[in-house]
């Protein structure tokens, strides 16, 4: 018996849709949610194997593949230096150099600094060249992208003031920096608490004189806010570079709404600084061994020294840079074009290290004080690694590698403990673009493929090395390169999901709308991570200095409030920078209770429950004193009140 016709051509219709990679995807997906907080590890493998099974098939079916690569240049430019402006910004650099001695920024050699470089580059840049084919305006693509931006500006900056709740010794530290840049030490290498480099600093120090901000956890959580919000343009430029403007949208997309780049913007620490410098070196640096354009290789090691003042994982990023040379020069044929190579490389180099002169004399006058962090993570310094460096080195290695689907680690400061980096339908699609990645290169060999997936354990490792202190692996923060590579990977995916569909009208309004309802779960379920998950996680870890701050305002006289220090509890100088006292420290240690028997007028002491020691000197001191416990809001954050008339 025949199928009526109209059911023939529904049937011939369905066949054009990619089942296998939709059936793939789908249990790829529940395999994620199980891998969500309650971690169903076994049938999270069963399943995620079963999905590996149907996306192998759809990949020899050619029916999920990933965008073209861009087409790469065949020139090879036999450019040189301009000889008369590299002369001419020797002296200036040597002099800047010089000045930079003693770890101060100043006028002068700030003005030898960057003209220099200024001199640097006109004489390696060349005439501008197109990088990407010239095309008009699409305005409603243009829209669609701001759109995307002004979702991601509201995720970054909704409820700033509120999440994270409180501020920690860190933040406290950051502001007493920032209090010295306004009293005029201009510091190249902050060196309190373990050091730190300036780019927060100083950044901070603007954004709090443009919003008024002063001397506040709030400065420091817009300043970083910002700096995560402006990844966002690089991170749709890298993903054009790797396929096309639709992998572009995808990436700005599911990177602007994440929970992982969220969180570590909105805490108020250097933490955005690894990726937003991160994305413009990948984007040059990619771009630039694509097109041989050597303008670009000036830009990537300007990003390159630069990132370097921002944040110490970033210290990685050499050796991504050096990977991508290597695998560029071993895929190439020919001996002129690997000799190129060698040449931009230099570029490269040279440029980022004009860029970090000023760190690199610091470097050079106190490298015991440059080093020790880094040092003392890797083991080398401190307490030393515990166990056998290799094996510690293996576990950590597994545990940063299963971070984006698994488990991103116990620090509750910038993350959720214990779920994945990445939200479920990113998760997903990252394990999806692995695989597409993989099986593309086997078959292409392009080194743009293999550097993708190597580069992810290579921006992983400033987590990876924390060899002396493994409980500090995973680190959502020290990590925070890898996600540019991480959500690049599940762009990739997610658009070649949608280019199985076909060109055919209807399907592609299917394949759209399918892509439209994965990225809208991803947007609740990222919103539902930052504003309930880790704001309630952050509230039980963080100790409540805003309502302290609360009583002593009430108490009215800062001068007669005093804090009681207690082992892991709250910070005692934050109360006094909730009332805009950055440089004051409300400590006052039980040895030095009776001095206070000096200072006239009502008197109050807030002190920890668990104190016994101290409540009972503050009776013997204050017979007539009252006790009192202030609950709050928070469980477990409660703190004892003593009050002293006169």
């Amino acid at each position: 018996m025949r199928m009526p016709v109209f059911f023939r051509r529904v049937a011939d219709d369905l066949r054009l849709y990619p089942w296998l990679s939709i059936a793939g995807l789908s249990i790829a997906l529940f395999a994620q949610f199980l891998l969500e907080p309650t971690a169903r590890v076994q049938a999270a493998i069963v399943l995620y194997t079963a999905a590996l099974g149907f996306i192998v098939w759809a990949i020899l079916r050619d029916e999920w593949k990933l965008a073209a690569l861009l087409e790469e240049s065949n020139d090879i430019q036999a450019y040189r230096p301009r000889l008369l402006p590299m002369f001419a910004s020797l002296p200036f650099l040597a002099g800047a150099f010089y000045f930079f001695g003693g770890n101060r920024f100043t006028i002068l050699n700030l003005a030898l600094w960057l003209t220099g470089i200024t001199f640097f580059i006109i004489a390696c840049g060349i005439q501008k060249q197109h990088v990407y084919p010239k095309t008009s305006v699409d305005w409603e693509w243009l829209a669609l992208l701001v759109a995307i931006l002004l979702l991601a500006a509201f995720l970054r900056f909704y409820r700033l003031n509120e999440v994270p709740a409180e501020p920690f010794s860190d933040h406290a530290e950051k502001l007493l920096d920032v209090y010295d840049i306004s009293q005029g030490k201009t510091s190249i290498f902050f060196e309190r608490n373990t050091g730190r480099e300036a780019i927060q600093m100083y950044w901070t120090f603007l954004v709090m004189k443009v919003f008024g901000t002063g001397f506040s956890f709030l400065s420091l959580k817009i300043g970083t806010a910002l700096l995560g919000f402006f990844t966002l343009p690089f991170i749709y430029l890298l993903g054009r570079e790797l396929g096309n403007p639709l992998v572009g949208f995808f990436a700005l997309f599911m990177f602007g709404v994440a929970y992982w780049p969220n969180v570590i913007s909105r805490i108020g620490l250097r933490f955005p600084l690894y990726p937003l410098f991160a994305a413009p070196t990948l984007l040059f640096l990619i771009r630039g061994l694509r097109m041989r354009s050597q303008n670009d290789f000036i830009l990537c090691g300007l990003f390159l020294g630069l990132g370097i003042h921002g944040y110490s994982p970033f210290r990685i990023m050499p050796f991504v840079v050096l990977a991508a040379f290597i695998l560029f020069i071993l895929h190439t044929k020919t001996k002129g074009m690997r000799l190129q190579a060698l040449w931009w490389l230099a570029i490269v180099a040279t440029t980022s290290l004009i860029v970090f002169l000023p760190l690199l004399r610091y470097w050079l006058e106190h490298p015991d004080i440059f080093e020790f962090r880094a040092l003392s993570r890797l083991g080398a310094i401190g307490s030393g690694i515990p166990g056998e460096a290799w094996i510690v080195f293996l576990s950590n290695f597994l545990r940063g590698v299963l971070m984006f689907n698994w488990d991103d680690g116990d620090i509750w400061v910038n993350s959720i403990p214990h779920r994945p980096a990445l939200d479920m339908i990113s998760g997903a699609f990252f394990f999806i673009g692995i695989m597409l990645l993989i099986a593309r290169y086997l078959r292409q060999r392009d080194w743009r493929d293999l550097f993708l997936l190597v580069s992810i354990p290579i921006l992983l490792m400033p987590s990876i090395l924390s060899l002396a202190f493994p409980i500090e692996n995973p680190a959502l923060n020290r990590a925070g390169g890898a996600a540019v590579a991480a959500f690049l990977v599940s762009a990739r995916a997610l658009d070649g999901l949608i280019s199985g569909f076909g060109t055919e009208r209807k399907r592609m309004l299917v394949g759209y709308g399918v892509a439209a309802v994965l990225l809208s779960v991803s947007t609740l379920q990222n919103y539902d991570l930052v504003f309930r998950g880790f704001d309630t996680y952050f509230k039980l870890g963080a100790w409540n200095s805003s309502e302290m701050a609360v009583i002593i305002r009430e108490h009215g006289n800062l001068n007669a409030s005093w804090i009681v220090p207690y082992p892991q509890w709250v910070d005692t100088r934050l109360p006094a920078i909730w009332m805009g006292m950055v440089n004051r420290d409300l400590a006052l240690w039980p040895k030095d209770f009776a001095a206070t028997k000096n200072v006239s007028g009502p008197k109050i002491f807030l002190f920890k429950p668990e104190d016994l020691e101290t409540e009972n000197a503050l009776r013997q001191l204050y017979p007539d004193g009252t006790l009192s416990r202030y609950t709050s809001v928070n469980i477990g954050k409660d703190f004892m009140i003593f009050f002293v008339e006169k």
